[in-house]
């Protein structure tokens, strides 16, 4: 088959990879250059990146202008195949190819439509989430699925989660090409009445709250990233936590700090959050016991 690509992040590379790898890519079509991480330097999305090294031609655009829209209908896909683009695509790039667009969309739809749907799974506490295959509809996230598989979360962080979708995703999206193009695939329509929608997580969300459940503040940290990270104050400093676990065996009131044996709890509403890795305000990330060594007197915790 004749594939048009569209993607950005991480996350797609894996799916351009394994469609590649059995089909004929015509073009990659992603996000421009950007500043990506701490530094100040442009630099290609994941997907230009892949798609050079694979020697697929590229298209870069924010938006779906009208020659990018030709530059699609020159490639003249049989498909078209998007992967967290980044960029709504009007009804004219939907109709250039004959087998119509499908998305790799991260959660067992109609659960988790939207922007965040790994990290909004975690801070919900849903014991599965996975992907689905879905036809690229007007609304967000709203068309019919032909495939989905899930995974169970457990105690996986986003990052480990994303790379373990990322790569179910490029599985399900290959399988479900032999079908589209036999016209075999089976469609589902999405119930509305089970729809939920994953709002992009915003930075106060994820700040640890004593006044919250020990298992609410795990969960916050599971789901953080470095663009909303879950952060608190212990003794009025500043610190990111980077690994957490609810510690049943550790008795600290609310509000609460007890370092004991090399451990770390901080008391919440209901139990004690134990602190694994953090990332103190201005130096590196480190055991917590290692941080812990330095923290001296009768100790607080507060949410900032």
């Amino acid at each position: 088959m004749r594939i048009v690509f569209m993607g950005t992040p991480d996350f797609a590379v894996a799916s351009l990879s394994a469609v590649a790898t059995v089909h004929e890519v015509a073009l990659a079509v992603t996000r421009p250059d950007a500043v990506r991480g701490r530094g100040s330097e442009l630099l290609p999305s994941p997907v230009k990146a892949r798609a050079l090294e694979l020697g697929i031609p590229v298209l870069e655009t924010k938006r779906m202008t009208p020659e990018a829209i030709e530059a699609v209908r020159q490639a003249a896909p049989d498909v078209i195949c998007v992967v967290a683009f980044g960029c709504i695509l009007p009804d004219e790039v939907l109709e250039v190819a004959p087998l119509g667009a499908v998305n790799v969309h991260a959660s067992l739809l109609p659960r988790w439509r939207g922007a965040a749907p790994i990290q909004r799974s975690i801070l919900e506490g849903d014991e599965r989430t996975g992907v689905s295959i879905m036809r690229v509809a007007h609304e967000l996230d709203a068309g019919a699925w032909c495939r989905q598989a899930s995974v169970q979360i457990g105690e996986k962080d986003a990052a480990t989660l994303t790379a373990e979708l990322a790569q179910l995703g490029a599985e399900e999206l290959v399988g479900s090409l032999p079908e589209l193009a036999a016209h075999e695939e089976t469609w589902h329509e999405q119930d509305e009445s089970q729809v939920t929608f994953a709002a992009k997580i915003k930075k106060a969300e994820m700040r640890l709250d004593p006044a919250d459940p020990a298992s609410a503040n795990a969960r916050r940290v599971q789901a953080a990233g470095d663009t909303a990270p879950a952060r608190t104050a212990v003794a009025g400093r500043g610190v990111r936590v980077m690994a957490a676990r609810v510690a049943a065996d550790l008795l600290v009131p609310q509000g609460g700090v007890v370092v004991e044996h090399g451990r770390v709890g901080l008391g919440c509403s209901d139990g004690t959050l134990e602190l694994l890795r953090v990332k103190p305000d201005g130096k590196r990330e480190m055991e917590a016991s290692a941080w812990a060594a330095g923290l001296r007197g009768e100790l607080s915790w507060e949410r900032i």
